[in-house]
């Protein structure tokens, strides 16, 4: 087993969705542990404090080049990696082994017309909130006294599929965009797999969330992860399922409520 570090840089991450005609930002074998950089933030970069930024994701935000655009969506992921052998049909197992903030600040936005409460919260928002990484909180507001433990995960695991501008928006049948505050460091999700080498790709960091995103945000923020991928040709799955140390997790996914339910 290979222990590999997959910086994200213009040319290792990609935005907005997923793609099989994406060049892997990695190539594997099953097995192997993964340490992953990832950056979140492209759309609102520009109006950022200081400790939010770093060189390399600057460059991103400025010289990310076209091909790495792939769909409409605002979240920017790191991949995709090759998994040798994985063919459609596969399963692939995903080992969180590590997440952590890898800056000491993430934000949350309000966009007007959007999420549960959108008739109370009229007007969009974007504010900044500073993470104690020592004490792994934050206080929200600053000088409320309210205290939030940090429980980071990534809110974006999946795979390709073979659609060549799938919107990272919506989750589906091959992952993404979950937001599944349950799995940590610690869990493991499964993945079908639709075309070779799986074409992995992960992001969407959250420092903290409720059973879901009310605002449809969380408290976005740029993460470190070392993550074990495994090749399973034993199992079958047509939609991801998970465990946690101490539970396993099914999923549905559909355009509503009740469609969901009969997944």
């Amino acid at each position: 087993m290979t222990r590999h570090t997959l910086k994200a840089t213009k040319e290792t991450v990609h935005l907005g969705g997923f793609s099989h005609l994406l060049k892997p930002a990695l190539t594997i074998d099953s097995g192997d542990t993964i340490d992953v950089e990832t950056y979140t933030g492209y759309y609102i970069y520009d109006k950022a404090p200081p400790e939010f930024l770093t060189s390399e994701f600057l460059d991103i935000c400025q010289n990310l080049p076209a091909e790495r655009k792939i769909a409409g969506g605002p979240h920017l992921l790191t991949g995709p990696i090759y998994v040798r052998d994985a063919e459609p049909g596969d399963v692939l197992e995903v080992r969180l082994e590590a997440i952590a903030p890898r800056l000491p600040v993430g934000f949350n936005a309000i966009r007007a017309g959007w999420g549960a409460l959108s008739e109370q919260f009229t007007q969009p928002a974007l504010r900044f909130i500073s993470l104690d990484l020592a004490n792994n909180l934050t206080e929200f507001p600053p000088n409320s006294g309210i205290k939030i433990p940090l429980k980071p995960f990534f809110g974006i695991l999946g795979v390709a599929t073979p659609e060549s501008d799938r919107n990272s928006i919506p989750p589906g049948y091959y992952g993404g965009n979950i937001d599944n505050r349950e799995l940590q460091a610690g869990s493991r999700i499964f993945l079908p797999i639709f075309v070779p080498g799986a074409l992995f790709s992960l992001g969407d960091g959250h420092s903290a969330q409720g059973d879901g995103e009310v605002n449809v945000t969380a408290i976005e923020t740029s993460m470190n992860g070392s993550i074990t991928l495994k090749l399973r040709k034993d199992l079958s799955l047509t939609t991801p399922i998970a465990e946690t140390p101490t539970d396993i997790i099914t999923m549905g996914f559909a355009q509503t409520l009740e469609a969901v339910l009969k997944v």
